[in-house]
C-alpha cells in the first residue's frame, strides 16, 4: 500500500513536471539511446534541453520506470530472494551429477565421465567456426559496401537514382537470401551436422540477417531525406566502426552511438560466461536423467493417445528446466557477458516476464531484443505501408513470421520437419494473445499463463523427442517430398532400443 501510494504521488508530481517542460524550446534528439526510445518518450524528450539540470531532472522522472527497469534487469540476481532460487537450481545440479555418477556406478562398476552425448551435440567444430567466419566477414562487408555505394547514386549529379536503387535492393535481397539463407543452410545439411552445431550456425544466420536489415532500415531514410530537402553537401553516413561495433553488440536496433560504460568488469564477464558453461553441463544432466531413459522405454511402444498423454505430463519438467536454463544462460549470461566486454551500457534484454498475467504482455518481455525488432521493423513498418488500417492484419503477420522462423530453426538443427512448435505457436499462441490480453490483472492470470506454459513446453519436448528417435529407428532411404512432410513417429514400429 505504502509503494502504491507513492508510486502515485510520484506519477501525478512527474505530470506537472512535464506540462512545465513543455513550454520549453525543442531541441535535437540525441542519438545515444537503445532500444530505439517509444513514440512517447522521444515527445518528452523533445520537450527538453539535456544541458539544463532542470530539463535532466525532468526527463529521469518521466522515464523512471524505464530506468528502473534496466536497473532491476541487470541486478536482479543480487537480490536475496531470487539468489535462493539461483541457490536452489545448483543444488538439484548437484543432485543430478551425483545421480549419474551413482547410476553410473551401479551399473558399470566404474565413474563413466566421458560426456559422451555433449561431444555428439557439439561435433565439427572447426566447420562450425569457419562457416561462422565467412558469415560474419560477409555481412561486414557486403551490406556496408552496397549502403555506401548505393548513397552516392542518390546526388543530384547521377542521371538515374531510381534505376541504382532498383539495381542495390535486387543485389541485397539476393545476398540475404543466397549468401546468408540458403547457403548455410546448404553447409548444415549437407554435413550432418550434429544439433548443436547446427544451432549455432543457424541461429547465428539469423541474428547476421537481422542486423544487416536493421542496419540498411535505418540509414537509408537518412539518405532519402538528405536526396529530398539537400540540408548539406552530403548525408553523415555511418562509419565501418560504427557498423563493426553493431555487429558484436547485444541489440538488433542500429544506432551510431549507443550508451557506454567506463570501464570493463573482467570479473563479472568471467563469471557470466561460467554460468554459460554451467547451464550447458546443466542441461546435459536433464537429459541423460529425465529424457534419454524416459524415451528410450517409450521408444519400444507403439505410439497411440494413453502413451501421448503419458509423455507429455513426464515431460513437463524437463520441459520447463530447459526453459529456465536458455533464459538464464542466454538472455542473462551470454548477452550481458557482451555487454559488459563492449560497455553497452543499456542492459534491459529482458523485463519481469514472470509477472506476467497476459501472454499478450509476456511476447513483449520476455526477450526484448527480439521483440523490439519485430516492433520496428515488421509491426510498425507494415502499419506505415497499410496507412495504419490493419492492425489485426499486422499483428497476424508478426506472429507469422516469427513462428516460421522458429520453426525454420528446429526443422534444421534436428533434421526433420515436424511442425509442433508452429501450430503451437499460431493456434494457441495467437488464441490465447487476444484472450488473456493486458486487461486481465490478478494472480489467477499468473497461474493460468504458467500453466499453459509448463503444458505447451511439455508438448513440445515430448513430441520432438519422440519424432528423434523415430527417425533414428525408422530411416527412409530414399524419402520422397510427402515422406519428408509427414512425421515418422506417426507410423514407425519401433524395433529394439538404441541410442
Amino acid at each position: 500500500d505504502l509503494m502504491r501510494q507513492f508510486d502515485s504521488q510520484v506519477n501525478d508530481f512527474m505530470d506537472s513536471l512535464i506540462e512545465e517542460s513543455a513550454t520549453l524550446e525543442p531541441a535535437p534528439l540525441p542519438a545515444v539511446f537503445s532500444p530505439p526510445l517509444s513514440d512517447k518518450e522521444r515527445n518528452k524528450l523533445r520537450c527538453c534541453h539535456l544541458t539544463d539540470p532542470r530539463s535532466v531532472f525532468f526527463f529521469l522522472l518521466s522515464n523512471h520506470k524505464r530506468l528502473m527497469s534496466r536497473i532491476l534487469c541487470s541486478e536482479l540476481f543480487e537480490v536475496n530472494h531470487i539468489r535462493t532460487i539461483y541457490h536452489m537450481f545448483i543444488a538439484l545440479l548437484i543432485l543430478f551429477i551425483l545421480s549419474t555418477l551413482v547410476v553410473d556406478f551401479i551399473d558399470e562398476g566404474r565413474l563413466v565421465l566421458d560426456f559422451d552425448l555433449l561431444v555428439f551435440a557439439f561435433g565439427q567444430i572447426p566447420l562450425v567456426v569457419c562457416t561462422w567466419l565467412c558469415m560474419f566477414l560477409s555481412v561486414l562487408v557486403v551490406p556496408f559496401a552496397l549502403f555506401h555505394l548505393w548513397s552516392q547514386t542518390q546526388s543530384e549529379n547521377h542521371s538515374h537514382p531510381r534505376l541504382c536503387s532498383v539495381l542495390f535492393v535486387s543485389i541485397y535481397l539476393l545476398y540475404q537470401f543466397f549468401a546468408l539463407g540458403f547457403l548455410p543452410t546448404y553447409i548444415v545439411v549437407t554435413n550432418s551436422l550434429p544439433p548443436a552445431s547446427r544451432f549455432i550456425v543457424i541461429m547465428e544466420q539469423v541474428r547476421l540477417m537481422m542486423k544487416a536489415h536493421s542496419f540498411i532500415r535505418e540509414n537509408v531514410p537518412r539518405v532519402l531525406t538528405w536526396a529530398k530537402d539537400k540540408t548539406g553537401p552530403s548525408p553523415v553516413l555511418p562509419q565501418v566502426s560504427q557498423y563493426l561495433y553493431f555487429l558484436f553488440a547485444p541489440t538488433l536496433i542500429y544506432r551510431d552511438k549507443y550508451p557506454r560504460n567506463p570501464v570493463i568488469r573482467w570479473g563479472y564477464v568471467a563469471t557470466k560466461l561460467l554460468q554459460v558453461l554451467g547451464s550447458l553441463f546443466y542441461a546435459y544432466y536433464v537429459f541423460v536423467r529425465l529424457c534419454i531413459p524416459q524415451f528410450r522405454s517409450i521408444s519400444l511402444q507403439l505410439m497411440d493417445v494413453r502413451a501421448t498423454v503419458l509423455c507429455i505430463f513426464n515431460s513437463i519438467l524437463p520441459g520447463v528446466l530447459v526453459l529456465f536454463l536458455a533464459f538464464f544462460a542466454f538472455l542473462h549470461c551470454w548477452l550481458n557477458a557482451f555487454a559488459e566486454m563492449l560497455r553497452f551500457a543499456d542492459r534491459m534484454f529482458y523485463k519481469d516476464w514472470w509477472n506476467s498475467t497476459s501472454f499478450a504482455n509476456y511476447y513483449r518481455t520476455w526477450n526484448v531484443v527480439v521483440h523490439d525488432w519485430l516492433y520496428y521493423y515488421m509491426y510498425r513498418d507494415f502499419l506505415w505501408m497499410s496507412e495504419k488500417r490493419f492492425k489485426p492484419a499486422a499483428m497476424l503477420f508478426v506472429f507469422t513470421v516469427s513462428a516460421v522462423v522458429h520453426e525454420y530453426i528446429l526443422a534444421v538443427c534436428f533434421g526433420f520437419f515436424y511442425p509442433v512448435l508452429f501450430c503451437l505457436f499460431m493456434c494457441f499462441g495467437m488464441m490465447f494473445n487476444f484472450i488473456l490480453h493486458d486487461q486481465r490483472k490478478g494472480p489467477i492470470w499468473n497461474i493460468i499463463m504458467w500453466t499453459s506454459l509448463f503444458l505447451g513446453h511439455g508438448v513440445i519436448i515430448c513430441l520432438y523427442s519422440q519424432e528423434w528417435y523415430a527417425q533414428q529407428y525408422c530411416p527412409i532411404k530414399e524419402p520422397s517430398f510427402l515422406d519428408l512432410l509427414k512425421p515418422q513417429s506417426w507410423s514407425c514400429q519401433r524395433g529394439p532400443a538404441v541410442d
